[in-house]
């Protein structure tokens, strides 16, 4: 067992059928860029033979994508791979993401890892694998530890491209990485290293092969994709308008993107596109000034504010999904009641909540005032009851009236579900018309409360 930062044991060799039959598990969390990079291993690895391991099978390869957002996502991480490692005795374990690239050390001593890839590393996780089974039986693979960098000596890691679907109709295209903003609370520029981003012809070229497969419709995901084009000289913009052309693609949806740079020229391009949906999520992280000054987030509710109105304005039917931070540290209660009374009167249909946590490293724990642990639960459940209303106010908005739908499968038979085109979830009584765009008229809501059920017109 060992994790590594060079490649002095491997070599690149041409594919061949040692992968063959072998058995492969994967195991993703995390973020939506987390699963399109998954996906794009399995998918590489299912070339060169490799078969997913059914529920009862024993795999022979175990891969585990990680994430570090908060100590409950490392909790996680560490309760899958135990997991894993359990119900695949003897498996060749591969642990990558943030956690594995912000704690090698503590992922490399549980017993029954294999291999600790870090942000330099997973680009070639796949020629380690197979490297790993054609050099059986070698003893382990060997390699220096890696550790967290400072912001100061942070490198330029290469751009990984990714454009996957998984088991989802829909596809990822992985547009950026990296982050360079460094807000207090965050450890994703240390997990994931500086912004970076491929090329609008090479990006271009995935969505064509994405339209050649059938796909229909295309997330956009990076770590903070407003800032794409610092390697290349280009822009989101530009890219955005390249994609719009591309025939066969009917929709593209864009993940998150920071408010200070959604400019007006990319909501008019997107409300007039072709192929653009009404839909964005965007990152408040606090409806307090004086916490956001806090997180050194690059704009003040003013600047969101005027955001989300020029959105309403351009285009009245999107859905704006939003995330928000509660119990940072120096969030007293009068700033989380300031911030939680400017949620409730934006505009918004739904807000993504999540509990500040301690992270290593990072210059918000040397903020005073900490937020005691119930007293976080206790705002969350707040935010979440605002959340809810809007979500539901949203959907009720659109009952009676007709959308257009992608259609997927769902485990339940002779049910699909999908999203209309303002993301509005939908399911409706259909086994036929998986990966198709149908409009539907929208109903009341399921029995879940978490969609509307619609009927075929």
């Amino acid at each position: 067992m060992a994790y590594c930062t060079n490649y002095a044991n491997f070599v690149d060799m041409e594919s061949s059928s040692v992968l063959a039959g072998k058995k492969a598990v994967y195991f993703t969390l995390g973020c939506k860029l987390n699963f399109a990079e998954t996906a794009s291993v399995a998918q590489r690895l299912e070339d060169m033979g490799v078969v997913r391991a059914a529920k009862d099978e024993v795999a022979d390869i175990c891969y585990v994508n990680t994430c570090s957002v908060t100590e409950v996502a490392d909790h996680k991480c560490r309760q899958a791979i135990h997991k894993l490692i359990r119900r695949h005795p003897g498996a060749f374990v591969v642990v990558t993401g943030c956690y594995a690239q912000l704690k090698p050390a503590e992922v490399a001593k549980i017993d029954g890892v294999s291999l600790v890839l870090g942000t330099e590393q997973k680009g070639r996780a796949v020629e380690m694998i197979e490297t790993h089974f054609q050099n059986l039986p070698a003893s382990p693979l060997k390699g220096e530890a890696f550790s967290l960098p400072s912001r100061e000596k942070l490198g330029e890691n290469p751009f990984v491209p990714s454009c996957a679907c998984g088991d989802r109709t829909r596809y990822f295209l992985k547009v950026q990485d990296g982050c360079d903003y460094f807000c207090t609370y965050c450890t994703i520029p240390f997990a994931r290293g500086r912004s970076r981003n491929g090329t609008i012809t090479s990006l271009v070229a995935q969505a064509e092969d994405v339209a050649q497969r059938g796909g229909k419709e295309i997330v956009i995901t990076g770590v903070n994709i407003g800032d794409f084009g610092k390697t290349t000289g280009e822009s989101f913009l530009d890219l955005i308008r390249a994609l719009d052309q591309v025939r066969g693609i009917a929709r593209y949806r864009i993940s998150s993107i920071e408010p200070n740079l959604l400019t007006d020229e990319i909501l008019e391009f997107c409300a007039q596109s072709r192929a653009f949906m009404p839909h964005f999520h965007v990152p408040l992280q606090s409806g307090s000034d004086e916490v956001l000054r806090l997180m050194h987030r690059r704009y003040d509710t003013a600047l969101f504010a005027q955001k989300v109105e020029r959105i309403r304005q351009l285009m009245p039917d999107a859905f704006i999904g939003v995330d928000v931070i509660v119990g940072m540290r120096g969030e007293t209660e009068a700033l989380f009641a300031e911030a939680l009374e400017f949620m409730k009167n934006l505009p918004v249909s739904q807000y993504h909540v999540f509990s500040y946590s301690e992270r290593p490293g990072t210059k918000a724990l040397n903020i005073p005032h900490q937020v005691r642990p119930e007293l976080k639960h206790e705002r969350s459940q707040q935010v979440l009851a605002v959340s809810e209303a809007h979500t539901r106010a949203f959907y009720n908005k659109y009952i009676g009236t007709v959308r257009p739908v992608l259609l997927e499968h769902t485990k339940r038979k002779g049910v699909m579900s999908g999203f209309t085109d303002n993301y509005i979830k939908v399911e409706l009584a259909n086994s036929q018309l998986d990966n198709t765009i149908v409009n539907v008229r929208l109903g009341g809501w399921n029995d879940k409360g978490d969609a509307l059920i619609g009927e075929i017109i």
